[in-house]
Order: C-alpha cells, then structure tokens, then sequence
C-alpha cells in the first residue's frame, strides 16, 4: 500500500473524542482498535524498508569504507516524510476503513438468537 497517498496529516491532530468512539461506543475500546492497525502498519512499513535497505546492504568486514549510497539516502528520506502509523490508522478509523469486530459481542448475540 502507497502510505504517501493516504489523507492522512503529517502533524499530530487534535481530535474529537466522540467522534472516535461513535463507532464502538467507547473510546477504550477505539483507541485498542486503532493501536493494533498501527502496529500492522508499522510492521508492514518496517519490512517494506528492510527489503528495499537489503538490496543495498555491503558485506565488508572494514568499518574504514562507509560509502553513502544517494538512493539509500532517498529511500530513507521517504520513509522519513510518511505519517506516523497511528495517524495513518486513526485516519483509516476515522473513514471507516478498518475492519474489526468484538468476538465476545458475537458469541453473546449468537447466543441470544438461539433463544
């Protein structure tokens, strides 16, 4: 995924708490929901720059011969200038992007339509 396209701002954003919660009804339960996406963001983005870093990985033993590579720098940069993934995954919240659901909710409603 292209984290550069996203909407999401680049600076921290003060935010309306309830209109973080009006999905789930609660906030505690948002914020969960929002920090387990941005730790998968932030894996995803985290393996996506090891395997473009990898590539340019030098396997000299010398710690004399450092040689600045300009596309590393630029992939560095890059990454260095995306959004932070709890912003990318509040915004995603926030649009209703995000899947989730509450496997005790489920059970309970089950559970009741069998009655």
């Amino acid at each position: 995924m292209d984290y550069k396209k996203s909407k999401a701002p680049v600076n921290t954003v003060t935010r309306n708490i309830m209109d973080l919660s009006r999905e789930t009804g609660n906030i505690y339960e948002s914020v969960a929901i929002i920090a387990k996406r941005a730790n998968q963001i932030s894996l995803q983005i985290k393996d996506d720059l090891s395997k473009k870093l990898a590539e340019f990985a030098s396997y000299n033993d010398s710690l004399e011969e450092v040689f600045e590579n300009r596309e590393q720098i630029e992939i560095s940069r890059y990454y260095e200038k995306l959004p932070k993934p709890t912003l990318l995954a509040t915004q995603e919240f926030v649009e209703d992007k995000i899947y989730w659901r509450d496997p005790v909710r489920d059970t309970s409603a089950q559970q009741q339509a069998e009655y």
